[in-house]
């Protein structure tokens, strides 16, 4: 549609046509933080009920560390990748660990399959921190 005057009518179409986009859906109704396992919040903390490794997906060929998690706040269990070479040995089954969003816009990242989150903190310790050696993991 083109023309003077026309701007009411294209305002009216793109109100109407915004129905049809699932991203605006989901935003309207909120089931983007109804299907979010932490529920729209940055991070949440959960307790490790196993270790796994992940294979990569194709090209690459590689065991990715992650653990299996489950929330404190709802009790939903997710897989949380574990970053830094050898961090899975600071981790014990039963520790509590904060994790937070990895990836784009609530996807997975990169060639890790089905992984929407990463651990960031054992206990109240940075994960960073325990890797360079500046902390110690808290034993209680």
């Amino acid at each position: 549609m083109r023309g003077l005057y026309c701007g009411g009518l294209l305002k009216k179409r793109g109100h109407l046509n915004r129905k049809a986009d699932s991203k605006y859906k989901a935003r309207l109704f909120g089931t983007n933080i109804l299907s979010d396992p932490i529920g729209g919040a940055p991070q949440a903390k959960g307790i490790v009920l196993e270790k796994i490794g992940l294979g990569a997906k194709q090209p690459n060929s590689a065991v990715r560390k992650a653990v299996r998690i489950q929330l404190i706040k709802n009790g939903k269990k997710i897989t949380a990748y574990v970053p830094k070479d050898g961090m899975l040995n600071s981790i014990e089954i039963n520790d509590t660990v904060t994790v937070e969003g990895f990836g784009n816009k609530g996807r997975s990242k990169g060639d890790i399959p089905g992984i929407s989150f990463k651990v960031s903190k054992i206990g109240d310790v940075s994960l960073l921190a325990i890797y360079l050696g500046k902390k110690e993991k808290s034993s209680r």
